[in-house]
């Protein structure tokens, strides 16, 4: 059910997207954050979406990085909105994103030590026991260096395995990270446990005057990002939904449904050979 290539589902392509929905295009993900408590266009348009295409859902605001426990009514909201849509698993991100109750509204790294995989194992459970869903965590680009007791990908798996949660593969935050840091994206990836990945994303980025690249969700995808994900494909060996992000600055809507059909061909030539 949950294979191929999906798309997000955003406000501005909504339309566009039902109207012609493109060949390639298997399954939609949503921010909760944009549905909860919130009828109208929102409601309706989440409706239509269900009625069309599986969905998976992609929260923004959890931070499994958080000093502090969740607050409880949130997850109370969110785990009867998950069992409304019935969906396989919940993903947010290995990062933090507030600090004594100020959001800063942004994904920012953690510190690679064993303090903070201690944290992160914290609140992946907690995730977990209160939506009653598992859990699949997404890494993050990050743009300056992170020191501490464990490498990246050492520190990922640690999370991963102790609180047993799955990996949301973000293949252009993977490549965005080894052009600003110096490290092969390749290499990277085969430290992962690549037999927790339940989902990739792929997506386009910006690329500053100075080569410093920023992870945008804004422009088409690049080339080396096709090629990456490509190779992931084939080190997985195995069919997982793959989502194209796209959150600004939105082409015609044509454009969006080449990418989608680019992706899905890749998708079936490498798992087909497989």
């Amino acid at each position: 059910m949950y294979e191929g290539i999906g798309l997000g589902l955003r406000h501005p392509i909504a339309e566009a997207l039902f109207a012609v929905p493109p060949a390639g295009l298997r399954w939609l993900e949503l921010h909760p954050e944009n549905y909860l408590a919130r009828g109208g266009r929102y409601a309706s348009m989440l409706a239509e979406a269900r009625e069309r295409y599986p969905v998976l859902t992609h929260g923004l605001s959890m931070g499994f990085g958080s000093l502090r426990p969740f607050d409880r009514e949130e997850l109370r909201a969110l785990r009867t909105f998950l069992r409304g849509l019935e969906v396989p698993w919940h993903s947010d991100h290995l990062c933090f994103s507030n600090v004594d109750d100020v959001y800063l509204h942004d994904l920012l790294p953690l510190p690679h030590t064993r303090e903070a995989i201690d944290v992160a194992v914290a609140r992946i459970r907690e995730a977990g026991a209160a939506l009653e869903v598992p859990i699949a965590v997404e890494h993050i680009s990050y743009y300056a260096s992170i020191e501490g007791e464990v490498e990246e990908a050492a520190f990922i798996t640690e999370v991963l395995e102790r609180a047993d949660a799955k990996l949301l593969l973000d293949v252009n935050n993977v490549y965005v990270n080894a052009m600003n840091h110096g490290f092969d994206p390749r290499a990277f990836i085969d430290s992962l446990p690549l037999e927790r990945v339940v989902q990739l994303h792929v997506a386009g980025h910006h690329v500053r005057a100075d080569g410093r690249r920023i992870d945008t969700h804004a422009a088409p995808i690049c080339e080396e990002v096709y090629a990456l994900f490509a190779d992931t494909l084939r080190k997985l060996a195995r069919p997982v939904p793959v989502l194209l992000e796209r959150d600004d600055q939105f082409p015609p809507f044509e454009e969006l449904a080449c990418e989608i059909g680019r992706l899905d061909a890749i998708y079936r030539d490498v798992l087909g050979a497989a």
